[in-house]
Parts: C-alpha cells; structure tokens; sequence
C-alpha cells in the first residue's frame, strides 16, 4: 500500500502545495475547483518525478520556518546596509572581495538553499560552485575582512542548513 501512495503521489508536499496554489488563484472556492486542484497536485509531481530521481531524504521543516524568518530579516538589515554603502562610501573606497567557502553540506538541495541565500541577501553574490561540490564562490560588495565573511556564512546559514537537511 505504501508503494503505491509513492507511486501516485511522489511528492505529497508539493501536491498539497500546488493544489492550494490553484485554489488561491481560482479567487473563488468550489468543490469543482478543489478536486481539479487536487487531480493538477497529483499529476504535476508524477508527471515530473523522473526529473527528481534524488529526493531529499531528511528534512525538518520545523527548523525551516525560524531559518526563513532569518533570512527575511538579513535581507531588510542587508538592504539598509547596502543603500547605506551606496550613500556615503565612494567607489575608490569600496572593498569588493571573492571569497571561497567551504562547504560541510553534502545534499544539492542543502547547497542550493545556501546559494540562494546569500544571492538573496543584498551586498552578496553566489557566483560558482566547485567541481566536486565542496566550495562556493562569493562575491561581496564591501569588507574589510573577507574570512569574516566566510564564518558568518558559515555560522549563521550553513550550521543551520545541516540541522534542517539530515
């Protein structure tokens, strides 16, 4: 029985997701429009699930709320940071850096969210990812010490990415 809900429905968290989705845009609610919500829920991710052949295993999204919320708060301080930059340090002054991190993450889905992450946070730029997955790029608009940098990342988004993707 348990390979078959699999089968049908390879990603139920999607499924639920996108039938909401249809629902909200709908403006209206109708049984009608909540059971073809439903049938798209079901048939997008099982449609598309050979695209997915690595899902990932562990993921607490108890944890990923407070991270999210995180986030969101990083980039309003960020933009207020960035503007401030912006205003009053002029360019000759500005101290650009690449920075390379590495990484502890081993999960793609882990690393994308970190790469998002900083590309997201305003003054940052995620530019490359290595070969082999172990280091990511960063471009930062403005630092007088990049491994300050690298251990914020590190600190701040990477330890709590591992805590969220087992």
């Amino acid at each position: 029985m348990a390979r078959c809900f699999h089968w049908l429905m390879p990603h139920p968290f999607l499924t639920v997701l996108l039938a909401v989705v249809w629902i909200l845009l709908q403006n209206e609610f109708s049984a009608g429009m909540a059971v073809f919500g439903l049938i798209l829920g079901i048939l997008i991710p099982w449609g598309t699930s050979i695209w997915w052949p690595d899902t990932p295993k562990g993921f607490r999204i108890g944890k990923m709320v407070p991270y999210c919320l995180m986030v969101i708060w990083d980039i309003i301080v960020a933009n207020i940071q960035v503007a401030w930059i912006v205003l009053s340090v002029p360019n000759s002054k500005l101290k650009p850096a690449w920075v390379v991190i590495p990484l502890d993450l081993v999960q793609p889905e882990a690393i994308t969210v970190l790469a998002g992450t900083i590309t997201l946070t305003p003054g940052t730029v995620s530019a490359d990812l290595s070969s082999e997955g172990h280091s990511l790029l960063v471009h930062v608009l403005h630092t007088d010490d990049p491994d300050a940098v690298v251990d914020e990342i590190k600190t701040r988004y990477e330890a709590r990415l591992k805590e969220i993707f087992l």
